[in-house]
């Protein structure tokens, strides 16, 4: 006995509907992973001083946000990095956040993806020393220092038009150049940040 002709066609419709539902779910989650947040956070001077950053990057995967802390040392291999996922078609926003020296190497490093056309959606500077402008690819910069201390407020290029939030931590005695990292005020305002950036930029394609 052969097969109803209706029978047939729902068959059809159904796979093509199942079909239909497992390409949308690829492009859903290949989308996701392009334009996912990534953070690197540099840490100080032989790494010993900023482990407060390696919390922060713990704290940011509970979240589902892919962080990497890394030695200061690594900034010229993570420039290339980041261009190279780029170059893949990776969108998402990028976050680069530095203690001590790991602060000007993060402002170092955003100059050289100025070179590349690579914009900075945030940059986090921890107790920077005679650190340089901040180049304008960067939208935002938030710096915390300690005003007659450790580090010196945020000055942006000329052609910079970002927006740079200088934090002065001079008032909490309980802060100092080798612990500003691991103050509890500072890391939860840092995810709270990223946290921000990534729902934004993720609500972004839904209105356009």
């Amino acid at each position: 006995m052969g097969v109803p002709v209706s029978f047939v066609r729902l068959s059809s419709v159904k796979a093509g509907v199942v079909g239909a539902g497992l390409l949308a779910a690829s492009f859903f989650f290949s989308t996701a992973a392009i334009a996912e947040t990534q953070v690197y956070l540099l840490r100080g001077w032989f790494g010993v001083f900023s482990t407060g950053l390696d919390a922060v990057a713990e704290e940011l995967h509970s979240k589902g946000i892919k962080a990497e802390a890394i030695g200061h040392l690594a900034a010229k291999g993570t420039v290339a990095k980041i261009e190279s996922d780029r170059a893949a078609g990776k969108t998402g926003p990028l976050v680069l956040i530095g203690h001590s020296q790991g602060a000007n190497n993060v402002i170092e490093m955003a100059r050289d993806l100025e070179k590349k056309k690579i914009p900075v959606d945030l940059l986090v500077t921890l107790a920077p020393y005679m650190q340089d402008p901040i180049p304008g690819n960067v939208v935002r910069a938030v710096n915390y220092y300690q005003a007659g201390g450790w580090g010196a407020p945020l000055s942006g290029d000329a052609n910079f038009r970002g927006k740079i939030n200088n934090i002065d931590m001079a008032g909490d005695a309980t802060v100092s150049h080798i612990n500003i990292d691991k103050s509890a005020k500072v890391q939860a305002s840092i995810v709270r940040d990223i946290q921000s950036l990534s729902q934004v930029k993720q609500a972004a394609p839904a209105r356009q």
